[in-house]
């Protein structure tokens, strides 16, 4: 299907901790274009998360199913739980808004591979490992445990920064919030003139 071309999907990824949803609810106040697309997961709710808004919860084997019959444009299974994107809800959402996508480096892969999205990949990495360390040991939401493997999987996610338009240091939030709203501003800028030119 074709997109409109004036709309946008932003793919902000992150080792865990390194700030991506604090920026993603940033980017949601200011751009009422922006909408989130909520992704459906395995996990169990933590206690301040809505269903439908946070995360679409489902079971394993309604997730299967929806693998199977090829419902989503990516998922990814992380720390023994799925996480994944439908297709129906970025097709409904982009006829209409730009979308956030908060997804980790295996989804982009996917994503990337249809041509027909009109994405903008950002990777955002914290000023260093003890700093991510601490953001994560701050958020208690996560037991150490959980820390402990996030953390270890920090080595093998920051390898996969060569795959996005943007690597960005989240050392000052609001410093990497300007720059992140540089580069919307530039692409939604080159996409009204690009839409100028073929009309």
């Amino acid at each position: 299907m074709s997109h409109d071309v004036k709309n946008i999907m932003l793919i902000l990824s992150s080792p865990s901790g390194a700030g991506k949803t604090t920026i993603t609810k940033k980017i949601q106040q200011k751009y009422q274009s922006f909408k989130i697309s909520v992704s459906h997961t395995t996990r169990e709710p933590r206690s301040n998360e809505i269903n439908g808004i946070d995360y679409n919860f489902v079971s394993h084997e309604e997730f299967k199913r929806l693998i199977d019959e090829k419902q989503f444009y990516e998922y990814a299974k992380i720390f023994d739980n799925y996480y994944g994107t439908l297709k129906k809800t970025v097709d409904d959402l982009i006829k209409k808004n730009d979308v956030i996508f908060d997804i980790d480096w295996q989804g982009t892969k996917q994503l990337s591979q249809f041509k027909n999205l009109n994405l903008v990949k950002i990777y955002l990495l914290p000023p260093n490992k003890d700093e991510l360390k601490k953001r994560l040991i701050k958020r208690d939401s996560d037991s150490l445990i959980e820390v402990e493997k996030r953390f270890k999987s920090f080595d093998e996610d920051v390898t996969h920064w060569q795959d996005y338009d943007y690597v960005l240091i989240n050392e000052n939030l609001e410093t990497c919030y300007k720059q992140i709203e540089k580069i919307i501003a530039n692409h939604k800028r080159e996409f009204s003139n690009f839409s100028q030119i073929i009309q």
